[in-house]
């Protein structure tokens, strides 16, 4: 039924648009504004705002999404990920650029799904899939081609003369404080993200097992979301960090100004889900954050997330030491022409 419903919707689409020019991307963006609307009533269903809707989905479709996790991604797909959605078509059909937008979109997404489908197979409602869990499906790969398709087409970068673009990449990262700041944030970063690694992997120092049990018990909640969390931030997110203190150190990484907001969204969504469920209600108690330990673990949690979109806007306000040195008359001329 819910492909029906897909298929109904997107023929509708096509429809409305069949005399207009539209990105194919459209699609996407509309069809996956709707279901955002279903998991947002999925959320205010489980925390007791309305009442009806999804249990019977929930008891014959997918009972993971009653978990704390879920909860907080839904609340994070119906909120941000529509908001999101609505502007992107807004400035679409206003003929404005939406790349970065949709780009913070993609990585979100990709976050987003690729944690909730291994975590409720390989958690304790890994021995309940049902047939409407394999609807996830086309939700699952439509982000990762749109990503392809969304870094396949050229940026916008504002015109900068060639002569601040040489000041800027001549200046070593101890001249430049704010990229200092950054990478020095992204390592400790990568310290915090690799340490939670070897505790879900159950290291026997006595640093994990203190952590796990006096600080974030989350992390062994049985459920799956926080382990495969942890697993992806180990393998994904720490070559990420540490390719982006690269770009900080190296000028010219014109790459920086695209993989940035992509690893922001992905943060972002990741750590609000997990902090979200590491408190929850619906979390057991003996796996919610200890009170006397609220402050640090959620500090640190924050932060991680933080540091990616403080290099992001970094990035967008000041992109010069990451463009291409650019001939002293080139700019000039691009001047004289628009």
């Amino acid at each position: 039924m819910g492909m029906v419903v897909l298929g109904s919707l997107l023929l509708i689409l096509l429809l409305i648009v069949q005399h207009k020019n539209v990105d194919p991307l459209f699609y996407v963006f509309a069809e996956f504004a709707f279901t955002c609307m279903v998991g947002l009533t999925n959320a205010l269903e489980q925390d007791g705002y309305i009442s009806g809707f999804m249990a019977f989905y929930l008891k014959m479709g997918e009972p993971h999404l009653s978990a704390a996790y879920a909860v907080m991604m839904s609340y994070w797909e119906g909120i941000v990920h529509f908001l999101l959605f609505i502007t992107i078509i807004r400035r679409m059909f206003n003929g404005k650029s939406y790349r970065s937008l949709a780009l913070l979109w993609a990585g979100s997404s990709i976050a987003h799904q690729v944690v909730h489908v291994a975590g409720a197979v390989i958690g304790k409602y890994g021995s309940n899939i049902r047939p409407a869990f394999w609807r996830n499906t086309p939700f699952f790969l439509v982000p990762f081609g749109a990503a392809v398709v969304l870094f396949s087409r050229p940026r916008e970068i504002p015109i900068v003369t060639a002569d601040k673009i040489a000041a800027e990449q001549k200046k070593s990262l101890l001249f430049r404080p704010v990229d200092f700041i950054l990478s020095v944030l992204l390592l400790g970063s990568i310290a915090f993200t690799v340490f939670r690694g070897f505790v879900v992997l159950d290291c026997p120092l006595d640093a994990c097992f203190n952590y796990i049990y006096q600080y974030e018990p989350y992390l062994k909640d049985p459920v799956g979301f926080p382990r495969v969390m942890m697993l992806m931030y180990l393998f994904y997110a720490v070559p990420m960090m540490a390719a982006l203190i690269y770009g900080l150190t190296l000028p010219g990484c014109g790459w920086m100004l695209d993989w940035t907001i992509f690893f922001a969204g992905a943060m972002a969504q990741a750590q609000w889900c997990h902090i979200g469920a590491s408190l929850h209600s619906r979390t057991p108690f003996t796996y919610r954050v200890p009170s006397d330990k609220w402050w640090p673990v959620i500090s640190l949690n924050v932060l991680l997330a933080a540091v990616p979109s403080l290099l992001a806007l970094r990035c967008l306000a000041s992109p010069a030491y990451f463009m291409k040195p650019v001939l002293k008359g080139q700019t000039s001329n691009d001047k004289k022409k628009k």
